[in-house]
């Protein structure tokens, strides 16, 4: 182990490479930990830094989606991923993809060949803060047990979860509001906090029917016997355990007065505004391994989502990830020890080019600190502003991983003197928006360096 370094980093991934380089690039000496090669999770099969573990894509590169726009956030922040992504890119529609071999081989020839970046192999099991050194965790979704533990006795048991059963995202504009109506459970709180999608008799059994005839996806060996956050189980155990689960479940009427009729409908599902334009609506109660397609079909049969536009499906995965808005603060520092810093996965984004992000984030945030210097979020119209305000609003109380998506920025309202009701319209708007937004973020940042 080197004597000298100026910054900690733990995690060989996507994320931890990201910071680390931003890191180095600024001349700041980094010890990167990496467990392998001498130990890897379940979900690792390679010794290389940057292991794409799942697919090779990293989805689409057209800026009207929200992922294609934030490559481009990315590109022009200086992003080492994305460059050697872009270096090894494989044929796949408007998609990037990438030669999964040979673009983690060209992350860790850069990452090793470094003049300010030492690599450790080797599991931490210990968090070193006697060294008084910032310390950036990005050690991802499978995070051992033992560092696990460590995080517990930082953060509480209650602020860290092993097991992320995630609810589908639905946007507020694809909804037929007319099949829905606004209010909360007995009258409490704002009368707007919850959008609800009233149920007769027949509506719930059909929908029952279709939930437990419905196609799954499996568990993987290494997602089993773990803990679900805050005890959440998938709609569809919750339906199986009997035809009225539901009604007394995620989907209970009671304290709800359906305007159309003045009483409570049969069952109800009830949407949250998941962030604070209401741009967008989580389906509460409705985490579940259904197939995408089957979502689509499913969830279709709720009133007022017949054409509900999918910011997110559900899922329900071993992820180690905290309770970000709540612990962390926009340079992502654990509030209750600033020493201690978290990028990537484990912060609540999701998603090969989010944790990327993340590390970018932190890597910018942190070299610009150590230099004594300020540097302010991007602006939340960006996508990469957009995923990180996401990671810390404390406004949603109950806070799930993510990947970026439209109903993450505010709303456009109006935009040259008229709504946009199309969609293509909206995505050119936002797209409009967000590059003149993270155009002058930039300038006012990072200008030009001289020749």
């Amino acid at each position: 182990m080197p004597e000298t370094a100026d910054v900690i980093v733990m995690g060989g991934g996507l994320a931890g490479c990201e910071c680390a380089w931003q890191l180095a690039e600024r001349g700041l000496r980094v010890e990167l930990h990496e467990q392998k090669p001498q130990q890897r999770t379940a979900a690792q099969t390679s010794d290389s830094l940057a292991e794409l573990v799942c697919s090779n894509s990293l989805r689409s590169d057209n800026p009207l989606n929200t992922i294609g726009l934030l490559h481009e956030d990315l590109r022009l922040a200086g992003s080492l991923i994305l460059r050697l992504a872009d270096a090894h890119r494989v044929p796949a529609g408007d998609a990037l993809a990438v030669d999964r071999d040979h673009f983690s081989q060209a992350v860790e020839s850069a990452i090793r060949q470094h003049d300010h970046i030492t690599v450790i192999s080797g599991e931490v099991t210990q968090l070193p803060l006697e060294r008084g050194l910032p310390i950036v965790i990005a050690t991802g979704p499978l995070t051992s047990d033992a560092l696990a533990a460590q995080l517990v006795a930082l953060t509480g048991q209650e602020r860290l979860a092993f097991f992320d059963a995630i609810a589908p995202i639905v946007a507020d504009d694809s909804i037929d509001h007319d099949q829905v109506f606004a209010a909360s459970r007995w009258g409490k709180g704002e009368t707007d906090d919850y959008l609800n999608c009233p149920m007769d008799k027949p509506q719930y059994l059909a929908f029952v029917d279709a939930l437990l005839t419905a196609e799954y996806l499996p568990l993987q060996d290494f997602e089993k016997g773990v803990q679900y956050f805050q005890g959440c189980q998938p709609v569809e155990v919750i339906a199986a355990s009997g035809p009225k689960s539901l009604r007394f479940g995620p989907m209970k009427p009671t304290g709800l007065d359906d305007p159309k009729t003045g009483r409570w409908a049969y069952a109800i599902v009830q949407l949250r505004a998941e962030n604070r334009h209401k741009t967008a609506w989580n389906l509460v109660g409705f985490q579940t391994k259904m197939r995408q397609a089957d979502q689509r079909r499913v969830l279709g049969m709720i009133p007022g989502l017949a054409n509900a536009e999918f910011l997110r499906f559900g899922s329900v995965h071993r992820n180690t990830f905290l309770d970000s808005p709540r612990l962390l603060d926009e340079a992502m520092r654990l509030r209750s020890c600033p020493q201690v810093r978290f990028a990537g996965q484990m912060t609540g984004v999701e998603g090969y080019v989010e944790s990327t992000a993340s590390g970018l984030w932190v890597g910018l945030r942190l070299a610009v600190e150590l230099a004594g210097r300020d540097l302010p979020l991007p602006p939340e119209t960006t996508a990469l502003g957009a995923l990180l305000h996401h990671v810390i609003d404390d406004s949603v109380p109950e806070f799930q991983p993510s990947n970026v998506h439209w109903g993450m920025m505010p709303p456009l309202d109006i935009i040259d003197g008229a709504k946009k009701r199309n969609k293509g319209e909206r995505k050119a708007a936002h797209l409009e928006r967000a590059r003149a937004a993270r155009d002058a973020w930039l300038a006012a940042w990072f200008p030009p360096r001289s020749a």
